[in-house]
């Protein structure tokens, strides 16, 4: 069966389309991504823009004739955090399933947190243990931990790469001021929920998806993409501590001079590092490792449990 996943992210429209059969894994076939910033669309008020609005339903009808020329079956559809925080956003989703057809509904954090650890579950198996899976969106941070494919515990908090930018960094490079602020307001978010996730015990195996720690592991050594998705590719502790120091006194520019960092991807990757710095620090994580697959995957993996689930 041809699946396609259309994922309405806070700075990407992504579709993703995969060959994927109940008891197989899903092998990719295709992706096609939108640079939207959708969440640079979002007024004052926490509204969703009418050029914003636009633009979305312009990226959907695209990705909608590319999965027709794809041959996708069934098409999922869901939008994150910039949709979700938005109070228009329902509004906004109904306005694009009226002209496009698309039915894209705003995923809770909560559950982006528990797709992606169940990708993550899938990927490194029962052998790994305790999970404890964390992934740095544009717009929220998701963590999760557990013994079993769902997890024990889960969190969502503000604090995305993009909106972090967005809201904290007025230059670029940022001033010290600034980052120092930052810094210790992601900390004090952080360290309210950490007990949620602590008191479950000990991992055993940290895992990291999500751009930002794919993009700080590259410039720590890490293997490129262009290696393939099963060489295993670690990011420690201590280098996202000193990275995250350099990368805030960098321009963009020199940021997109590093390996793996894309120019789009420059502007916000302090704070993702800041983030990961912190998280990791605070949760006790001397090493994770990072997973090639997350919650567009996770979305695949749970509608083919449904379609066993059906079929018997």
């Amino acid at each position: 069966m041809r699946l396609g996943v259309l994922d309405v992210g806070s700075n990407t429209v992504h579709l993703l389309v995969v060959d994927a059969y109940p008891g197989a894994r899903p092998m990719a076939a295709f992706s096609h991504k939108t640079e939207l910033r959708l969440a640079d669309h979002l007024k004052p008020d926490s509204r969703l823009t009418e050029q914003g609005e636009a633009r979305l339903t312009a990226a959907v009808e695209e990705a909608l004739r590319i999965a027709e020329d794809k041959g996708v079956e069934d098409l999922l559809a869901f939008a994150t955090s910039a949709v979700r925080d938005a109070v228009n956003g329902d509004e906004v989703l109904a306005r694009v399933r009226k002209r496009t057809g698309a039915s894209i509904n705003a995923l809770a954090g909560e559950d982006e947190a528990r797709l992606t650890f169940l990708a993550a579950r899938r990927w490194f198996g029962w052998s790994s243990g305790r999970l404890l899976v964390i992934d740095i969106g544009g717009g929220s941070l998701e963590v999760a931990a557990g013994m079993d494919e769902e997890p024990e515990a889960v969190i969502s908090l503000p604090l995305g790469a993009g909106r972090l930018t967005r809201d904290w960094l007025t230059a670029d490079p940022p001033p010290p001021g600034e980052v120092r602020k930052l810094r210790r307001h992601v900390r004090a978010e952080i360290a309210r929920q950490a007990g949620v996730l602590l008191r479950r015990g000990t991992a055993d195996h940290v895992v990291g998806t999500s751009k930002t720690f794919r993009q700080l592991a590259r410039i720590a050594g890490a293997a490129a993409s262009s290696e393939g998705p099963y060489v295993r590719r670690f990011l420690e502790h201590s280098d996202v501590a000193a990275w995250a120091e350099r990368l805030a006194a960098m321009g963009s520019a020199e940021r997109a001079r590093q390996p793996g960092v894309s120019a789009v991807r420059a502007r916000q990757l302090p704070a993702g590092a800041i983030v990961a710095d912190a998280i990791m620090d605070l949760m006790d994580v001397s090493q994770l490792e990072i997973c090639p697959w997350a919650l567009r995957e996770g979305v695949i993996l749970r509608r083919l449990d449904v379609l066993t689930l059906e079929a018997t």
